[in-house]
């Protein structure tokens, strides 16, 4: 069986980590918590729950990432984040895994909860993430925001049953202001490689977030929330569009 490190990384995440710790009872062989210095509750509840815990600044989610892969004891990786936790089908899924690996990566389906409604649809669900790894086989994918795993040697994938629950936000303005964070990163990344926007994609790409999520991926099934995220995500591809173009012409 192989041994298997759990690895976090945080910032004032009290009113999540104690419910991702909990989800991880017979998984993890190691938990380490790679914080930038939290100023509430973190790190206590980490340390009652015996996790390690580790201070180092932060330079952007996918350096902080492989540096939490590298403190790791065992070769094989877990990767959550402390808003997200495992169900009881994951956990027996990954059990399993340990007894035997067949691949060098897995996938597992994320669900996440949205002003306290489950989203099953609307582009979001089952959202596939790669958070399972051998990390000799590969690393993240130093980006700004949308970091990803990427192994050294493209082969296949295994999928895990179960899903990682995602306990997002919690209020429509709580959403606003991730958004506003992370178009202005990834549109400061899009200038900075001179990734310039067309006055076509500025105003087409909005319209094309909404009717694809809403209607190709049935966000209406969503109900009110459906609609309000797919809205909220083409005021997103709108946001990084013109923040992008606007940076572009003023470097």
């Amino acid at each position: 069986m192989i041994r298997l490190s759990i690895v976090i990384i945080t910032l004032n995440e009290e009113k999540n980590l104690e419910r991702c710790l909990l989800s991880l009872k017979d998984v993890a062989d190691e938990i380490i918590i790679v914080d930038s210095f939290s100023t509430d509750n973190t790190v206590a509840i980490a340390k009652n729950h015996n996790a390690k815990v580790i201070n180092h600044p932060f330079e952007g989610y996918g350096e902080q990432k492989n540096f939490a892969t590298s403190q790791a004891a065992n070769d094989w990786v877990l990767s959550l984040d402390a808003d997200e936790a495992l169900t009881p089908e994951l956990r027996h899924s990954i059990m399993k895994m340990k007894q035997q690996p067949e691949y060098d990566v897995y996938e597992m389906a994320r669900l996440t909860k949205y002003c306290g409604q489950w989203i099953k649809h609307s582009g979001w669900y089952p959202d596939r993430q790669t958070r399972l790894y051998n990390r000799t086989k590969g690393r993240w994918i130093e980006k700004k925001v949308h970091e990803y795993w990427e192994l050294t040697v493209p082969e296949k994938k295994g999928l895990l049953d179960g899903d990682m629950l995602h306990y997002s936000f919690s209020s429509i303005s709580e959403h606003l202001k991730k958004i506003e964070k992370y178009s202005e990163l990834a549109a400061r990344e899009a200038a900075a490689n001179n990734k310039d926007v067309t006055i076509f994609k500025l105003l087409f790409s909005p319209f094309w977030h909404f009717f694809h999520e809403y209607f190709v991926r049935m966000g209406f099934l969503d109900g009110f929330y459906g609609y309000m995220i797919c809205k909220l995500s083409a005021y997103a591809a709108f946001s990084k569009c013109s923040k992008t173009r606007l940076y572009i012409r003023n470097k």
